[in-house]
């Protein structure tokens, strides 16, 4: 048995491939409102879902957390010690008080949530290729590779989530097409000279974090402007995926599906409307479905309160255009392809 059996199980046909848990959001007894980022917002996506009656909790999936054998996976023994010391963590996190606090604390209140959100990723591979599709409701820390944390990101789950896939023979091959609205390094890093991942990164070449090692692994490379609008980015996304599948057969896509692309985010600095994101991962959906590929969908970035909202509302989109399907009543939630 492989060592990824602890983070992969089998959901009852009741269950959407919707994963969360409540243990995903990051509090540091306030400390957590220094830093840009919305710490709750995977809780309030899925609020926002229950409040329009679209799932029960009874839907939802708990992942198992990530242990230390499933990380040594993919990261380098010193990374992972690394991270027992705060000052290091407190850099990832870009929340320079952390380095103050006991490295107990900085444990629980932070990276056991992204351990949890790893092993969610992980699992969101394993149900999509069961499913046609699934949603880590977090997760996508794509700054991260097997050796080096940043932006955030403390774990390289996209890297975890094919490379168990990969090492235990359910795929032969994958696509990842990240439309966060940073490059996505870490994962790059990983996998450069690896032709069995095609990469796709479409992001704002003006922002951080300009790697251009990284780049050397972007098979289609779409490098966008600040104040970048709907109209140019749809078109370029239009034009590069469908190019894209046409030139890789994955067995497996991974959606890096970041919000910080929305008009007036504070890091992605880029004019995508709200409508223009739920179209986007619409039109997303829709290419998996019509090449019959199966999709995981990660939030990733996405920095103001109200973007919450704005991926719950995707995700109700997504089931209204009959690109993810079931309820809780019994079906069996498989995508329809």
């Amino acid at each position: 048995m492989s060592s990824s059996s602890s983070l992969y199980f089998d959901i009852s046909d009741s269950q959407w491939p919707v994963i969360y848990d409540e243990k995903y959001n990051v509090s540091f007894w306030g400390l957590e409102k220094l830093h840009v980022f919305d710490s709750t917002k995977w809780h309030n996506i899925i609020e926002y879902l229950k409040e329009a009656d679209f799932i029960t909790e009874e839907c939802l999936v708990k992942p198992n957390e990530a242990q230390k054998r499933d990380l040594r996976r993919v990261h380098t023994k010193k990374y992972l010690s690394s991270l027992k010391w705060s000052a290091n963590v407190a850099t990832i996190a870009e929340v320079p008080i952390l380095a103050c606090l006991p490295n107990v604390f900085v444990q629980r209140a932070y990276l056991r949530p992204m351990r949890l959100q790893t092993g969610g990723s992980v699992l969101a591979g394993k149900l999509a290729l069961e499913r046609g599709w699934a949603l880590n409701v977090g997760g996508g820390f794509h700054h991260c590779s097997g050796n080096r944390g940043g932006g955030f990101c403390p774990y390289a789950d996209i890297t975890l989530l094919l490379r168990c896939l990969m090492d235990d023979d359910l795929i032969q091959n994958a696509m990842i097409v990240d439309l966060d609205a940073h490059q996505g390094n870490g994962y790059e890093r990983d996998f450069l000279g690896v032709p069995e991942v095609y990469i796709m990164d479409m992001y704002n070449r003006q922002i951080y974090p300009k790697d251009s090692h990284a780049k050397q692994a972007i098979r289609r490379r779409i490098e966008l402007r600040s104040n970048v609008e709907d109209l140019e980015y749809m078109l370029k996304l239009r034009q590069n995926l469908k190019a894209a599948l046409n030139e890789f057969k994955p067995d497996i896509l991974v959606y890096n599906a970041g919000t910080d692309v929305l008009n007036s985010d504070p890091l992605g600095r880029m004019r995508i409307s709200e409508i223009g994101i739920i179209k986007r991962d619409e039109f997303v959906f829709e290419m998996c479905k019509s090449y019959k590929v199966p999709i995981v969908m990660l939030t990733s970035g996405g920095y103001l309160k109200k973007t919450a909202k704005i991926v719950a509302d995707s995700i109700m989109n997504l089931h209204k255009k009959g690109l993810i399907t079931g309820d809780c009543s019994g079906t069996d939630g498989k995508l329809k392809v």
